[in-house]
């Protein structure tokens, strides 16, 4: 009997690492490149506009270390564009300090800054945001964040550019 439970541990361990390895190849992903978007480039036009750290995050669906964005600290007045095509995303107003290393938000701009799909790299599947003009991966929406939305929007610092009010 303990032979049994240990070959079908065994067997159930040996799947989820095949299902994680398939996830992180993009094969469960939907593919945001098969849409159109109001504003797109072509690859070559992505990499010779974003820096390659950037072009990662935003085209490849990667991550920026936590705590490396100056925007994670940002606290002046202004708004939160998409670095790839300009696009507003989010107002300094919803911003708050999630204690995560990411700037975070509680909502986006408007309902039509941004897009959302499902992200299945890891065991579990994640909400994905993206920017709703180009298509460039932002991060992932969450439900633990403050009212009255109780969603965090964690975004990547790396792939937006803020622009403060003008006094």
């Amino acid at each position: 009997m303990n032979r049994r439970y240990f070959i079908l541990g065994l067997l159930g361990f040996t799947a989820l690492v095949s299902i994680r390895k398939v996830g992180a190849m993009g094969l469960f992903d939907q593919k945001k490149s098969s849409k159109e978007f109001a504003f797109m480039l072509n690859d070559a036009e992505w990499k010779e506009k974003l820096e390659p750290e950037a072009y990662h995050v935003m085209r490849e669906a990667g991550t920026e270390r936590s705590g490396t964005s100056p925007l994670n600290n940002e606290k002046r007045k202004g708004v939160f564009h998409c670095k790839g095509c300009d696009w507003e995303l989010f107002s300094s107003e919803h911003k708050f300090d999630s204690g995560t290393g990411w700037p975070s938000y509680w909502q986006p701009i408007s309902d039509k800054a941004i897009g959302i799909s499902v992200d299945r790299k890891l065991i579990y599947a994640r909400t994905e945001e993206h920017c709703a003009n180009c298509g460039s991966h932002l991060g992932h929406i969450f439900d633990d964040g403050p009212k009255p939305t109780g969603k965090r929007h964690c975004i990547n610092g790396i792939a937006m550019v803020f622009k403060p009010a003008e006094a």
